[in-house]
């Protein structure tokens, strides 16, 4: 009988290993489908100039970005086109791993499951998005006009990648927040009244973080938690309309319970 039993985890076990090899697969073929695409079309070079335009748009006239290395105008485009296919397959991926984790899922947790895939990815892209066109237009352009005039600045392709690699990555997560305060109020660890208590300690923790991520000028840590601050009260407030949703069946029912036992204890009144 336990060998029996333990046959059947072991195949369970390696039928959960071959799905997710599965799902893996489908979505770096995924990636790496756009990835071709987009190297056939617009290129490798018209992408790393589309995400170099902030910084190319505050830089002097005639005055263009360098690079150091040997092989780096050739690797960096290609690590740009990489990061595009895979924000572009990001659905695409966020799905496999649903779909490898749902048959494991309550039905109402997977209910709630693709909702959140949904606004996490789209939170994330405007988070890179807010990124882009508010952030390095408004803090380049102040770092080009606080700069002497003595000096031209040649900034290297290398290092403004690994500067708009980790940006993108503190914007994206900061948009999270709503998500994140959203499934501290579904699941119970955290109240409403709770969070709306402890707000002036998110402040504090929201200027320390930009602080430590941004570049160190007063204007990019103003710019990133700005939008945390905000995107918590509109955590607060949908937190709130669930609250008040899952409250509302908890006094309409028992009411509604004690009316149906009092209509049935009441004896017929006579006509």
């Amino acid at each position: 009988m336990t060998d029996a039993s333990d046959a059947s985890s072991q195949d369970t076990f390696i039928s959960h290993l071959i799905e997710l090899r599965t799902r893996l697969l489908r979505a770096v073929m995924a990636v790496l489908g756009i990835f071709v695409v987009l190297f056939l079309y617009p290129g490798p070079s018209t992408i790393y100039d589309i995400l170099a335009q902030p910084m190319l748009a505050s830089l002097p006239t005639g005055t263009r970005m360098i690079a150091t290395g040997v092989i780096t105008p050739f690797m960096v485009p290609i690590k740009v086109t990489l990061l595009a296919a895979f924000v572009l397959a990001l659905p695409v991926v966020l799905y496999q791993a649903w779909a490898f984790v749902a048959p494991g899922l309550y039905r109402h947790e997977q209910r709630l499951a693709l909702p959140l895939i949904i606004s996490s990815t789209f939170l994330f892209l405007l988070g890179m998005a807010f990124c882009y066109f508010v952030v390095f237009h408004t803090v380049f352009r102040f770092i080009a006009n606080f700069a002497p005039h003595s000096i031209t600045p040649a900034p290297d392709i290398e290092a403004y990648v690994n500067f708009v690699l980790t940006m993108f990555m503190a914007f994206g997560v900061t948009f999270e927040v709503p998500v994140a305060v959203v499934l501290l109020v579904k699941t119970g660890i955290v109240s409403v009244k709770k969070l709306r208590e402890v707000r002036g300690y998110v402040v504090v923790g929201a200027f320390v973080l930009a602080a430590v991520v941004t570049p160190p000028d007063v204007l990019s840590q103003v710019l990133l938690a700005t939008p945390l601050c905000v995107l918590y009260e509109i955590g607060i407030l949908a937190g709130a309309a669930i609250e008040k949703r899952k409250a509302a069946p908890e006094t309409e029912d028992p009411a509604a319970d004690t009316n149906a036992l009092v209509s049935q204890d009441d004896p017929p009144q006579d006509k």
